[in-house]
């Protein structure tokens, strides 16, 4: 299933693009659904800069269903491309539960939307192969399957538009302390 999320922030594209790319672990109080950021490695080649965190998810999430949700469930490792030649982040997210099940990935492009402000386009896809969840008949899995991915992705599209607000949020805080 398609992922799509688009924000206008009141920022250039560049200094958007580098406070996304590189003040990540800073925007999660902007962020009410993660509860935390971890860089676990960076590695820089001219433009291109190869990130992987660690994102740790729950923010809002009702006392009595984080009793049920494991960490690995909320958890899950972002492997980025960002290239700061044509404003763009390849991305591919690695889920810590049911990782052989779950394939998601995508990317953002930044785009100048006049007057200084930045357009973020993120676009991905979610997929979930229901024959590779243990305990799922196989005669459901297809329909187990679609039933996770669009269940997820009325999840997931909400965030990602979170992404952009908050963002703009944090630039605004940076902007003013400046």
């Amino acid at each position: 299933m398609d992922l799509r999320a688009d924000s206008r922030i009141a920022f250039p594209r560049l200094v958007v693009f580098r406070a996304y790319r590189d003040d990540l672990p800073k925007l999660v109080p902007y962020l009410p659904n993660v509860r935390s950021i971890d860089v676990k490695s960076r590695e820089d080649h001219g433009s291109i800069a190869k990130l992987v965190n660690i994102w740790h998810g729950g923010g809002e999430i009702p006392k009595a269903a984080q009793a049920v949700l494991s960490e690995k469930m909320l958890s899950w490792t972002d492997h980025a491309t960002w290239n700061e030649d044509d404003f763009t982040c390849a991305w591919r997210m690695e889920t810590h539960a049911f990782t052989e099940a779950v394939r998601c990935e995508g990317t953002n492009r930044f785009l100048a939307d006049g007057d200084g402000a930045t357009r973020l386009e993120i676009r991905g896809v979610l997929s979930i192969d229901g024959k590779a969840i243990r305990g799922v008949p196989g005669f459901l899995a297809g329909k187990i399957a679609h039933t996770v991915e669009d269940f997820l992705v009325k999840r997931i599209e909400p965030n990602l538009a979170e992404m952009g607000a908050g963002l703009g949020r944090y630039l605004e805080a940076v902007s003013t302390k400046s």
